[in-house]
């Protein structure tokens, strides 16, 4: 090899070399500062009650409650999403969430609920447009009382390409009548690090309303559980929530949680909504863990609850795959009107909104 060869190949590693331990450097760097920066919630933390109110719930009368994962109001018919197969991470464009939010507060308002708990609801966050959608919210639901617990806090998230950037999102309950306390209780993450840095910090928000007569409470648990771990974040996290529903019960209260689960009912036709091999699968709920501590399900199948984001909506059925994952789970204290899952054509989000009606026996 001529000399003038051999340094021009020694000089073209050597600048390779510094390039790539530059790029190594920079990464390095960016996961220490995100490290450094990432949202280390308590196990316990007392949440604000925004624009208080004293009507207190009664025994014996009639309520409703809405449960909603709005899929942070830009999950829609024209969105897919890169964790079910798809490409996108964020709304085309503000007016593609203002549409939502229009669409989500006009369906809720609809039912005339007493109680309503939205997950996947936006603060901050760049894949909604920056739209503050827990204001939003309150503006139009302005004789509620509400409480809200972050489940998503990161300044960056560097995944995919374009990535999520910023997100701040969490859980919203709403409530005509007055909460005494609200507590966000965290729930186990599965992710290790660094894949903990950038992930949900999934929680239980957890509003205490005081009942008319009574020294007992009514309890909403509102919870969106474990979506894309291996399985055991969704069954540590439910063997959790069944602590807690198992002690308010032992306690003599009336405790509704709901929301969504991310697995299906095994009181359900496991195969009328068929999911296909290589496409994402919920866990299943065994419910007589529940059944077994005083606990109902309020679950349907004669309407899918959520639809999987591989694809935009298909208005030919049979190409997109549906689940059954969200519902309710209500202390047999509590007498259970009626239950349904709206048929919103997941037009607004990805998730159709479960409905009970309900009273304090």
């Amino acid at each position: 090899m001529k000399p003038g060869v051999k340094k021009a190949l020694k000089i073209t590693g050597i600048t390779i070399g510094s390039l790539l331990g530059t790029v190594v450097l920079l990464a390095g760097t960016f996961i220490l500062a995100l490290t450094a920066r990432e949202w280390k919630p308590a196990d316990e933390e007392i949440l604000e009650i925004h624009n208080p109110q004293t009507q207190k719930v009664e025994l014996g009368k009639d309520y409703n409650i809405l449960s909603w994962n709005i899929g942070y109001c830009a999950l829609g018919k024209d969105e897919d999403f890169f964790m079910d197969g798809g490409t996108r991470t964020r709304a085309h464009n503000a007016e593609e969430v203002n549409n939502n939010i229009y669409g989500i507060t006009s369906t809720t308002s609809n039912k005339h609920p007493d109680f309503i708990f939205y997950q996947e609801t936006d603060l901050c966050s760049h894949r909604s447009m920056k739209i503050d959608e827990v204001n939003q919210f309150r503006s139009v639901f302005n004789t509620f009382n509400s409480t809200f617990a972050f489940n998503y806090n990161c300044d960056y998230v560097p995944f995919p390409i374009p990535t999520l950037g910023k997100v701040q999102s969490g859980l919203l309950t709403l409530s005509r009548y007055g909460i005494s306390s609200a507590m966000r209780k965290s729930l186990p993450v599965p992710f290790k690090w660094p894949l903990r840095i950038a992930n949900l910090k999934r929680c239980l928000n957890i509003s205490r309303l005081p009942i008319q007569g009574s020294d007992k409470e009514l309890v909403l648990i509102n919870l969106h559980l474990e979506a894309y771990d291996d399985g055991e974040g969704k069954i540590a996290q439910t063997k959790l929530l069944l602590e807690i529903l198992s002690k308010e019960y032992e306690a003599g209260n009336y405790v509704i949680a709901g929301g969504d689960f991310n697995q299906c009912f095994s009181n359900l036709d496991q195969s009328k909504y068929p999911v296909a091999d290589g496409l994402w699968k919920p866990g299943l709920i065994d419910i007589k863990d529940f059944t077994s501590i005083h606990y109902q399900p309020c679950v349907s199948d004669l309407v899918p609850s959520c639809r999987l984001l591989n694809h935009p909506l298909d208005v030919d059925k049979s190409k997109n795959t549906y689940y059954v994952i969200d519902g309710f789970f209500c202390s047999d204290n509590i007498i259970v009107n009626s239950f349904e899952t709206l048929d919103c054509g997941f037009v607004n989000s990805d998730h159709n909104p479960t409905f009970a009606s309900f009273k304090l026996a």
